[in-house]
């Protein structure tokens, strides 16, 4: 008996080792993977074990003497093991297995000794419960079975035994076949047959591969994400709802639904948004994906998603107008350009009034006139005013300035050169030729300026005044002696030249040029007009 449990342990540790190569070998080539979703790694409903087992009965063979070559049941190398296994949850299930176990007839090779070699069979079926705890990479079990086991020698016919058995194993997951595939990497049982007489302890070692089918995560759920363009609008602006679907199933139908917007129109996965008769503010929109079966979309969670976004409905902007005037200050009488600048930010159409506190304004587009004919003088108020076709408008405002007359400064008399008589005692009056380059430039003023007049304003010492044989005319004499020679020397006009004498203290002639308008005796005052009548012009020999 020692000797078989040592071979039993033996032949357990070299199937797990043969199981193990593949497993390391794959878990190698699988290192770099990509991390697994839940639903890769996720427990199957349906297990499928399909492998070799190793069956080590240990019983007495009826009618056969006790130490008898033959006697007990020997170990059988050749076996084949199958089991379906179905799971409630992610850990309990029940599992129906069958095996099958032949021992060779020539066993050891090339003895063919019936005395040494019972030529033992073992198969059957049972079904029972399994537990198992999945993970990842490795999945442990255990199971209880219950069933029948036919068992046969060659001294004994085949019968039927009710059997049981219990034992786990371990289960090594790989990502071969999309997560399908696993190696079962042991599985070690201990069966009792009842027999009528005398009852078999065997113990089954097995090992395989495991196709896994189904599982229990639920398919990934269908998404929807909801855009809105654009999301901001005034009234009467198009929209366009897109909603987008993912994790649908290309197999199954799918109904898209539209509400939250009065005037949404839906068409598959796009809406379109009338916002003609949305009042201003925030709206909500929702869309709705089903999927599934025609006539059953959405029946299952997973089937069903929603989105919602926003719409604002902005109110209309009233435009914007500035108003300026070209140019503005003006005269009595002249016109000033009016440009209105209006904008509206909806690029709605606009109509432009024009208005002014005084004189009188016309306008066509963003352009005006204004005239100031019958306005008074200083700051005229101009409007400016625009509409759109929404009914709101807006003014502007600017100032012209209309200026007061001007009025051109009163002209004055304006004193020239003064002419010297101190020279010649004995002619006191006399023009002499110092005083030529005086009289020459009077002469080119007078006739620059045709309008204008020239007033000599003869003066006299006091002395002079008093001389009884001057008797107080030299100073009329000198004015009179200096027109002459600008008359007859220089050809001016006599009546543009007037003589008078003044009140100053000298011997001296002052020459004064009167512009048209000039008022010389304003300008010039305290002189007395010269009666050319009495006082004669007197020749430049005297």
């Amino acid at each position: 008996m020692n000797y078989r449990i040592l071979n039993y342990v033996c032949r357990l540790v070299a199937l797990a080792l043969v199981a193990i190569t593949p497993v390391t070998t794959i878990a190698q080539n699988t290192a770099r993977t990509a991390a697994k979703t839940a639903a890769e790694i996720s427990a199957s409903k349906w297990d499928i074990f399909i492998g070799y087992s190793y069956l080590s009965p240990v019983g007495k063979i009826s009618g056969v003497p006790s130490g008898a070559p033959g006697s007990t049941y020997g170990e059988i190398n050749w076996g084949g093991i199958a089991s379906v296994s179905r799971y409630f949850n992610k850990n309990l299930g029940v599992q129906i297995e069958g095996d099958s176990h032949i021992q060779s007839e020539d066993w050891p090779a090339g003895s063919n000794n019936a005395s040494y070699n019972s030529n033992d069979d073992f198969s059957g079926g049972s079904a029972g419960l399994i537990y198992r705890i999945p993970t990842a990479h490795f999945s442990p079990f255990v199971h209880v079975l219950g069933g029948a086991e036919r068992v046969g020698s060659i001294y004994q016919a085949d019968t039927w035994n009710p059997l049981a058995t219990g034992g786990g194993g371990l289960d090594y997951n790989t990502a071969l076949l999309h997560h399908h595939l696993a190696f079962r990497i042991f599985q070690a049982d201990y069966q009792h047959v009842f027999m009528d007489t005398n009852a078999i302890n065997s113990f089954r070692l097995s090992t395989g591969v495991v196709f896994h089918i189904g599982t229990f995560v639920p398919p990934v759920p269908v998404t929807l994400s909801l855009a809105v363009v654009p999301d901001s609008v005034f009234p009467g602006d198009p929209v366009t709802a897109t909603a987008t679907a993912a994790n649908i199933d290309p197999k199954s139908n799918v109904i898209y639904s539209w509400s939250g917007v009065a005037g949404a129109t839906g068409n598959g996965a796009v809406a379109n948004i009338s916002t003609a008769s949305l009042a201003p503010g925030t709206y909500t929109l929702k869309s709705e994906v089903r999927e599934g079966k025609s006539g059953k979309e959405g029946l299952k969670p997973w089937q069903y998603a929603s989105a919602s976004a926003t719409l604002t409905v902005k109110p209309f902007e009233p435009p914007t107008i500035s108003c300026s005037a070209t140019p503005n200050t003006i005269k009595p009488g002249d016109t000033a350009t009016i440009t209105a600048s209006a904008v509206s930010p909806q690029n709605r159409s606009l109509v432009y009034t024009y208005a002014a506190s005084a004189g009188a304004i016309a306008g066509n587009g963003n352009s005006a006139t204004f005239s100031s004919n019958g306005a008074p003088t200083g700051d005229v108020k101009i409007t400016c005013g625009v509409s759109d076709d929404a009914g709101q408008s807006v003014l502007s405002y600017t100032t012209l300035t209309i200026l007061s007359p001007i009025l051109a400064a009163a002209p004055h008399a304006q004193a020239l050169c003064s002419i010297a008589f101190n020279r010649d005692t004995k002619r006191p009056a006399r023009v002499d030729n110092e005083a030529k380059a005086c009289l020459d430039d009077t002469a080119m003023n007078l006739q620059k300026q045709p309008d204008s007049r020239l007033v000599l304003v003869g003066e006299s010492t006091p002395d002079e005044v008093s001389n009884q044989k001057h008797a107080g005319k030299v100073a009329a004499q000198r004015a009179v002696n200096t027109k002459e020679y600008l008359v007859v020397g220089k050809g001016i006009d006599p009546s543009r030249i007037t003589v008078v004498t003044g009140t100053n203290n000298g011997m001296n002639v002052e020459e004064y040029l009167v512009p048209a308008g000039a008022d010389f005796n304003h300008d010039v005052q305290g002189t007395t007009s010269i009666d050319e009548t009495e006082i004669k012009a007197q020749t430049r020999n005297k």
